[in-house]
């Protein structure tokens, strides 16, 4: 069985910011802390805010911003169609230079969706 890219991911991120955490100063545990809390429930929902998340990671073309905040909107429950719109946003305000991302992101969106099919049935079976 191969681990998704989700995971993969996951798992990375994880890895490094232990190292980083390591080494960490107050500057840069402040600003760990303060991308945690702008990303929560508020006036906007959090759900709102990955997408947000996610349009600005496109526009500055970040991989790992643009995965990272890929999965928020799967955990968070964004559809494909609130997906498709955000991501159209990201594609006018950054012009065609974000269509390969855009590529990437729709293939790590079906792994996912794929992903917990199979594991939904998995539990199906099981229950």
């Amino acid at each position: 069985m191969t681990i998704g890219a989700d995971r993969r991911f996951n798992q990375e991120r994880d890895k490094l910011n232990k190292i980083v955490m390591k080494y960490a100063g107050l500057t840069v545990k402040r600003f760990y802390n303060i991308d945690h809390q702008v990303y929560q429930d508020g006036a906007l929902s959090a759900k709102t805010k990955e997408l947000l998340g996610m349009v600005s990671s496109l526009v500055l073309r970040c991989d790992d911003c643009i995965l990272y905040h890929l999965i928020q909107c799967k955990e968070k429950g964004v559809s494909d169609a609130e997906l498709d719109e955000a991501l159209s946003i990201g594609l006018v305000v950054g012009g065609s230079i974000t269509i390969p991302h855009l590529r990437r992101v729709w293939k790590v969106w079906e792994e996912m969706k794929s992903s917990l099919k199979k594991r939904q049935k998995r539990e199906k079976h099981t229950s």
